[in-house]
């Protein structure tokens, strides 16, 4: 089985495999998108219902195709999954070729350190082949759930935020939101109009106004550079504040819901706080973050142990022609944004061409 030398391979259909194949095609290259399930857009039509983005449109559209509309206001989740169907049949026009349903069970390479190309296993049993090869699965499709004390004795619900749909998901009176971010905040002010809700997180909520001085917070990034900054090989990705036009912060002083340290144990129907009271609890909704999605990389040796991918501002640190896209905070603080995978994606399609042109000067000679 040999590699095709005009192929790139990108798991993955969403935000971050279209922006791929975009820069791909700018490349003059083939991308083939292998995505897992029956639409291009990834992650987002299984969020909850309720989900606007945080950037407005104006930020928020990949190359080549600007999010159409109002560029002031925030996309709701059905119109980003409009978006990236659209976009991904323009790919498809200009010789993308996209297939979905098509799960990736396995990858490996076709030498002893992929520089002669990778084999892809589908489910099913197909077997593909291609120089290139990009990871875009990106980091929004392994939900965190972790071990928290006396879980296993709890007698109520538990859901992680990536099966939270609506209010109507959690039965119940009191549920508690594990969480301090984005998606625990706007989760919980829902929850609360009907529910009593508790925010219960090891660090305080950090709010940050979404509009200073009248202008989305995006604008400043741009403006200052922020969304630019790269991130240091030492430096731990920072925690993300939660985006605030004063509703939440307000919700809060208000008591409509309250946030408490994080709980000491879970017991039957019951939860244990660090002051020692404890309280009947319905349900458990885990805003608790994801981890990068790539178990089809298991065997190949480019992982951690924890299922991390080995790599460096995308491309792989343990084989040459791998490359990844859409992790949180792979280059800078947007790279697993719709407003940040594109310059990601430039980048790093450049370098796996020059790979993949280095290895034609070879086979030349």
């Amino acid at each position: 089985m040999s590699p095709r030398n005009d192929s790139v391979l990108i798991v993955g259909a969403g935000q971050s495999g279209l922006a791929a194949a975009h820069a791909v095609l700018e490349h003059g290259l083939r991308p083939v998108l292998l995505e897992a399930s029956e639409r291009a857009a990834g992650s987002w039509p299984r969020y909850y219902d309720s989900l606007a983005l945080f950037s407005p449109a104006r930020y928020s559209g990949l190359p080549g195709m600007p999010f159409g509309g109002d560029p002031e206001r925030y996309p709701r989740r059905d119109e980003v999954v409009a978006y990236l169907e659209c976009y991904a049949a323009a790919l498809a026009g200009c010789g993308a070729e996209l297939r979905t349903g098509a799960r990736v069970l396995a990858v490996e390479p076709a030498g002893n350190t992929g520089s002669d190309g990778f084999g892809v296993r589908l489910d099913g049993g197909e077997d593909l082949a291609a120089a290139v090869l990009i990871a875009a699965s990106g980091a929004f499709g392994r939900p965190y759930r972790p071990a928290l004390p006396g879980l296993d004795t709890f007698t109520g619900q538990v859901l992680h935020v990536a099966d939270y749909r609506s209010p109507a998901s959690l039965p119940g009176e009191h549920v508690i939101v594990v969480g301090a971010g984005n998606s625990a905040i706007q989760v919980a002010y829902e929850l609360a109009a009907e529910r009593r809700v508790t925010l219960a997180s090891r660090a305080p909520i950090r709010f940050v106004e979404q509009r200073p001085l009248g202008r989305d917070l995006h604008f400043w990034f741009r403006v200052s550079g922020f969304d630019r900054l790269p991130l240091s090989r030492a430096e731990a990705p920072p925690a993300s504040p939660v985006l605030d036009d004063g509703r939440y912060r307000q919700a809060l002083r208000e008591g409509r819901y309250r946030r408490r340290e994080m709980f000491t144990r879970l017991d039957g129907d019951q939860v244990e706080w660090p002051d020692g009271g404890r309280e009947r609890v319905d349900a458990v909704l885990l805003a608790t973050g994801y981890q990068p999605d790539l178990p089809y990389l298991s065997h190949l040796g480019a992982l951690t142990a924890d299922g991390r991918p080995r790599q460096r501002r995308g491309l792989s640190l343990t084989h040459a022609g791998l490359g990844y896209l859409g992790l949180e905070w792979q280059r800078t603080p947007s790279s697993n944004t719709l407003r940040g995978v594109g310059a990601d994606a430039q980048r790093l399609v450049a370098a796996l061409t020059r790979h993949l042109r280095g290895n034609r000067e070879r086979v030349r000679a």
